[in-house]
């Protein structure tokens, strides 16, 4: 492996983290559960919510890497040009605020719910539940402008387009949380193709349309 290669495999190690915090975590309670099984629930698994937060956390510091490798890339094909590589990559940054925000509620969860009061305790699991638009938001302007990125200028495989395309149309619907889970085979996919790139020999051209 070469140094070129580890910012594109960052977006594998995202994904990893991102499946290992929700292995770690287990199924939060519901909205509708009651205040003594939330708070129990969160007072006996502090140690995991933490670990699970502090995961995901991390998982958001290796998509950045990722996030730069990939604009990268998709600007070089898009010439001088790079609006939709610039869409892409704001789209990715709100991924990164929705997903940091689910960390630091998390993590506060599991490390204050035995001293603060019930009703905080069901507000932040409320949060925890249903603040999903940062992210939703976020999938859907990452997948679209990847999409029109890679069909437009063919900086990737225009399969991985069409599969981004049709994932950030979906984010768009109730289904939002399944496409978010359905970008990490997008963002799979996008670093093995980029780090292949990257281990060959010199500079590689642009892809034509």
């Amino acid at each position: 492996m070469n140094a070129k290669q580890i910012g594109p495999l960052t977006g594998i190690l995202f994904v990893v983290l991102v499946i290992l915090a929700f292995v770690v975590g287990g199924e939060t309670p519901d909205i509708d559960d009651s205040a003594q099984s939330v708070v129990s629930f969160y007072v006996d698994n502090d140690s995991d919510q933490q670990i699970a937060a502090s995961l995901l956390a991390l998982g958001c510091v290796s998509f950045l890497f990722f996030l730069g490798a990939l604009r990268r890339a998709l600007r070089a094909a898009a010439g001088d040009e790079g609006g939709l590589s610039t869409v892409a990559l704001l789209g990715g940054l709100m991924i990164v605020v929705g997903a940091s925000i689910f960390a630091g509620i998390g993590f506060t969860l599991g490390d204050a719910a035995d001293d603060l009061p019930a009703s905080a305790v069901l507000t932040l699991n409320a949060l925890n539940s249903d603040l999903f638009f940062p992210l939703a938001v976020g999938t859907a302007v990452f997948n679209l402008g990847l999409a029109l990125a890679v069909l437009r200028h063919g900086a990737l495989p225009r399969a991985l387009g069409w599969l981004a395309l049709v994932i950030g149309i979906v984010a768009l619907t109730p289904g939002g949380f399944f496409a978010f889970l359905a970008t990490g085979i997008v963002i799979v996919w996008a670093s093995i193709v980029l780090a292949q790139r990257a281990a060959g020999p010199g500079p590689q051209p642009a892809a034509t349309p």
